[in-house]
């Protein structure tokens, strides 16, 4: 007898439990006005992944390819992508070279020479001024002296053009070595080793897979839609969650599709990298009429109306379609959104 009422006590603490929270929900979803809403429909953007930035790979200098080390399909790594044959301007810079250390020698020599005509110039100095040589003599060892100095100028100015001569061979040499950015996928070679290349001819396009974007072409509505959602929103790649956002907009008007180009960005995507990923972006747009809750539909196949809950008149609908558990009706003049129906 005991252990009947104890279950009784249970059963009932439960029941009461069970009441408390679903009477007072079932209560807010009959107290939850029928109102009069703008109409929306929902549509799906679709467009395939490409990558973020891509590239086109020239020569700067002309040239015999020797060594191509990178193919379709690769990433590119520390290795340059094309070497080209330096045999020519190694030839002008050990010329150069030389012809600096003759520069540097002919220095040395003229030093030497300077300091030697700055001591006879010094010595028949003090002798013109005790009056042992004449004043001849001691300019025309001023002169030899000045003429000394002027050389060595000359030489110092012929090694410093020399120098910079040697830095522009330096850094023409560093074009026969094409790099690529580190990471990078290729894309398309154009060029083989043992090929002779020209400057500014394209040699290969690389593309940056590491971050993927999706070109779409957007009406105002959807574009508008986008803008609509939160910074970073979810969609949808090759059927599984992503999160993306919008990372540019092109203002100019497309006047054959009344379009404008948008593109969006990835973001935190760990998947696949590459081009051809489907992408698909629903979106709620405003249409045309309004939403009207079932609820609030009086016979609503065969003549379809509702009462408007402040005048109670009574007022005969188009049914358009359907959408999200309401119904899509055309505008009419007296309904208006944000007015509430009277349920049936």
């Amino acid at each position: 007898m005991q252990k009947k009422s104890t279950i009784e006590i249970v059963q009932g603490i439960t029941w009461g439990i069970l009441f408390l929270f679903i009477l007072p929900a079932f209560s807010l979803a009959q107290e939850e006005p029928l109102q009069v809403r703008g109409a929306q429909k929902e549509v799906a953007l679709t467009g395939y992944t490409r990558s973020d930035t891509a590239l086109t790979v020239a020569s700067e200098v002309s040239g015999k390819v020797i060594r191509a080390n990178y193919d379709v399909g690769d990433t590119v790594g520390e290795k340059p992508f094309f070497e080209i044959d330096p045999t020519f301007i190694d030839f002008q810079i050990r010329n150069t070279r030389q012809s600096i250390k003759k520069l540097e020698a002919a220095e040395k020599k003229n030093e030497s020479r300077v300091a030697y005509l700055q001591k006879e110039f010094e010595r028949y100095d003090q002798l013109h001024k005790g009056d042992r040589v004449t004043e001849v003599k001691r300019d025309a060892a001023k002169e030899e002296w000045d003429q000394a100095r002027l050389e060595q100028d000359t030489l110092t100015a012929e090694r410093a053009a020399l120098e910079i001569t040697l830095a522009e061979l330096l850094e023409r040499k560093k074009r026969h070595r094409i790099h690529a950015p580190k990471g990078w996928i290729v894309v398309e070679k154009m060029a083989e080793a043992g090929e002779v290349i020209t400057p500014n001819n394209s040699l290969a396009k690389v593309a940056d897979f590491r971050k993927l974007t999706v070109p779409l072409s957007v009406s105002g509505e959807e574009l508008a839609a986008i803008r609509s959602l939160s910074k970073i929103f979810e969609a949808e790649l090759e059927g599984e969650p992503v999160k993306a956002k919008l990372k540019w907009v092109n203002p100019e008007f497309d006047e054959k599709t009344r379009k404008l180009m948008a593109e969006l960005l990835l973001v935190d995507y760990e998947g696949e990298r590459r081009g051809g990923l489907r992408f698909r972006l629903p979106l709620q747009i405003e249409a045309e009429g309004y939403w009207i809750p079932k609820a609030a539909v009086i016979s609503r196949y065969d003549n379809p109306r509702v009462s408007v809950k402040e005048t109670g008149e009574t007022i005969n609908i188009m049914v358009l379609g359907e959408s999200n558990g309401h119904l899509i009706v055309a505008d009419h003049p007296k309904l208006s959104p944000g007015s509430e129906l009277a349920a049936p």
